[in-house]
């Protein structure tokens, strides 16, 4: 007769030979849980009050540092306060015409004069481009003492929402425009609960338990409450748009479940395989918290790369997001196993009717059988392995295909909703005064003492004889006489490239030239041309990021597996399953069928900044399922030094955790595309369809088919290097943790 019984190390003072700095802290946390469990309450208490006392507000600005468009705005907000502020668009469309409506649009103005926060309205009746020439449409201004969208409380810009609906009639239509008026429009849909609930369904489908399942909503509900707390302490310090913390939260849901999912699994394998509570705690925290602790690494160091970027709105959502990232790790590596101290003999308690999870099972030696579904996958990539390889590739690029006819630039108005008053407004404007009346151009001008009167006039005339000009506004002076703006509308809108032709043609021939030998220094600016600069400056450092997240991402692979193939086909299949995305993107802001199932219903520029932060995140997340998939390939190698069962063992072990977890995420990130917000909403279909192929064409088809190809050489590296980095040991000591038998005597 036998029993089992843990390994004992030759040294007395430890229970388990060569227990890492994780597995010595799971200990900690397990025996003191409920310390650990109140020292995360304390963190939480103090975020809150730190939150109370320096909380910030969010502030993003998009402009490009060092642009024409950039030093047109800081004129505007240092020298010409007034025209600086944020604006809402009043335009009215009367269809028996504007005559005869004078005082319904007197009293619609004097009523919108009335809401908080604005300091001005114009008289369209005495503005020479108030009234559209067909006498249909009208259009005035309300100048808010906001300079930042954002800063606009919604429950201000919902009362002016109120009383233009209230003014609407049949034949006297009233819409609003305006950033402030998007930001109201667009509203709230919870997406972190519906990311929430669907990540819970699908790991009671997993686990068939509610306490497996649990555990993984727990951690992530812990980190989140700490991060999303603390990122208002954050803000006060750095500028990050509002749309950060929806990112973040994502974000950490996201990881937190997956890598809490991964410990699970490894959790369930040293339970199946005969160790205690403790033991297998320490034992998961030793092998896949290691994981964890690499992959959580990657995310952070593709976060970072935002920063190469040089806008200051990328380095505020980059830190928010790497702020929820980290406090996720770290509930990881100290909340979990504590809630195993809990938890751990009842993991599998609480059974459901569906979903009754996997069967665990332990071979002779201790180690855990993969399911035979997963086996059989394995062993069917083995056999086609050319084929695969040739058809993961294919997908991959047909994917990828309408990327190629991108078109960058900002969303606006004009891809609204056709429902919300932003789009009406939007339309009506651009029926009755043409197109550029959406995108005007802001010209802002030096004007140095002694300049003759006549000068600023010989410029508008200049630019009025541009062809692509519509109209020219005359040139308004601030009060002190040296700063003076001149509005030009374009013939097109502002997402054509017509317009950006005009642009181009306004700063290299027709300003230098009007302008020549007066000393006055004209700038161009203006949404439509910050939007331009961006796009450019984006376009210009996109090579840095890209090739400091790479490279930095190849460096921790090599270390962490030992192995220079493993690093350069990862790096190459994330760059894939990245370009792959962008094609999905690409094919749904086109406006048609695809477009269409999740509410565009226009052709869509996509903000140049999107591509940017989806490479910055999907590359990080990418490289998470590369590590759990591999760490368990190397720990097969390390065991057996077999390069085909030690892919099929990897294949076939993680396989079933690698679906489970791209499911959570690819639910997680889908909930940001029922979002009103087309950013949010591009950024959500992204992220979920580069999860969703990368953990189905790269990780489970594409990968092991060309480690199949690659053979021994997938575990090669020069000798030189090897001595020359730092030994991580990604996939710990697992044979240090397995049980062993210990034979009794008969009579025992």
């Amino acid at each position: 007769m036998s029993t089992l019984t843990p390994r004992r190390s030759a040294d007395p003072a430890t229970s388990s030979p060569r227990v890492g700095p994780l597995g010595r802290l799971a200990r900690v946390t397990f025996r003191r849980r409920g310390r650990t469990v109140l020292a995360w309450l304390g963190v939480l208490v103090v975020a809150v009050l730190l939150s109370m006392s320096l909380g910030g507000d969010f502030t993003a600005d998009y402009s490009a540092p060092g642009s024409d468009s950039k030093e047109a705005q800081t004129l505007l907000e240092d020298r010409f306060p007034s025209q600086a502020g944020d604006t809402v668009d009043v335009v009215v469309r009367a269809g028996g015409g504007i005559e005869g409506q004078e005082q319904a649009v007197q009293d619609l103005l004097a009523e919108l004069g009335t809401v908080q926060h604005v300091v001005a309205v114009s008289d369209p009746f005495q503005d020479p481009a108030g009234i559209s020439q067909d006498g249909t449409t009208l259009v005035a201004h309300l100048r808010l003492d906001v300079e930042n969208p954002v800063d606009m409380p919604i429950a201000d810009s919902e009362q002016m929402l109120e009383i233009a609906d209230a003014a609407s009639t049949d034949g006297f239509q009233v819409g609003l425009g305006g950033q402030s008026i998007v930001q109201a429009e667009q509203g709230e849909i919870g997406s972190e609960g519906i990311g929430l609930a669907a990540a819970a369904i699908i790991l009671l489908i997993t686990f068939g338990s509610v306490v497996a399942a649990g555990l993984p909503i727990m951690v992530a509900v812990a980190g989140l409450a700490v991060s999303s707390t603390l990122t208002a302490v954050v803000i006060s310090f750095v500028d990050a748009p509002d749309w950060s913390t929806s990112l973040a939260t994502m974000m950490g849901i996201g990881i937190g479940i997956d890598y809490t999912l991964l410990m699970v699994t490894r959790f369930r394998e040293w339970r199946a395989a005969g160790l205690d509570p403790e033991a297998a705690t320490v034992a998961t925290l030793d092998t896949a918290g290691r994981s964890v602790m690499v992959a959580g690494t990657t995310v952070v160091i593709s976060m970072l790369g935002l920063f190469a970027m040089g806008l200051s709105f990328m380095r505020g959502a980059a830190v928010v997001t790497i702020l929820g990232v980290l406090v996720v790790m770290v509930a990881s590596i100290t909340l979990f196993p504590a809630l195993l101290g809990y938890l751990g003999k009842h993991v599998d308690r609480l059974r459901l009717p569906v979903g009754r999870g996997h069967t665990v099972v332990v071979a002779e030696g201790g180690h855990v059988e993969p399911s035979r579904g997963w086996l059989a996958w394995s062993r069917l990539i083995d056999r086609h392995r050319i084929a695969a390889a040739l058809v993961g590739v294919l997908v991959l690029l047909a994917l990828a295909a309408p990327f190629l006819a991108v078109r960058f630039g900002f969303p606006d108005a004009g891809n609204n909703r056709e429902e919300t008053s932003s789009r009406q407004a939007y339309d009506m404007l651009a029926e009755g005064f043409g197109a550029g009346m959406n995108g005007p151009l802001l010209l802002v001008a030096e004007v140095p003492q002694g300049s003759s009167d006549g000068t600023l006039d010989q410029i508008g005339a200049a630019v009025a004889e541009t062809p692509g000009v519509a109209g020219v506004v005359p040139a308004s002076l601030n009060p002190e006489g040296d700063t003076a703006v001149i509005t030009v509308v374009p013939t097109t809108g502002p997402q054509d490239s017509e317009t950006v032709d005009l642009v181009t043609t306004l700063r290299d021939d027709v300003l230098p030239q009007a302008s020549e030998g007066t000393g006055v220094t004209v700038h161009v600016g203006g949404v439509t041309a910050t939007s331009i600069d961006s796009s450019d400056n984006i376009a210009k450092r996109l090579p840095l990021l890209i090739g400091g997240v790479v490279l930095l991402s190849m460096l921790l692979l090599i270390v962490s597996f030992r192995s220079l193939a493993v690093a350069v086909k990862a790096a190459v299949m994330n760059l894939l399953s990245v370009a792959a995305a962008y094609g999905v993107v690409a094919l749904v802001l086109q406006g048609g069928w695809a477009g269409q199932l999740i509410g565009i219903d226009t052709p869509t520029p996509l903000p140049a900044f999107v591509p940017v932060l989806m490479f910055a995140v999907l590359f990080g997340l990418s490289m998470d399922y590369e590590v759990f998939l591999v760490s368990r390939m190397r720990e097969g190698w390390l065991r057996t030094h077999d390069n085909e069962q030690a892919i099929l063992g990897g294949l076939a072990g993680t396989g079933r955790v690698i679906t489970a977890a791209a499911a959570i995420m690819v639910a997680v990130f889908a909930a940001f595309i029922p979002s009103p917000d087309v950013v949010l909403k591009v950024i959500g279909v992204g992220m979920a369809a580069a999860i969703f192929i990368d953990a189905t064409v790269v990780r489970l088809l594409l990968v092991p088919a060309v480690m199949h190809l690659l053979g021994r050489a997938n575990w090669w590296m020069p000798a030189w290097l090897d001595r020359l980095l730092p030994e991580l040991h990604v996939e710990g000591h697992p044979e240090d943790h397995l049980p062993v038998r210990v034979s009794e005597p008969a009579n025992a």
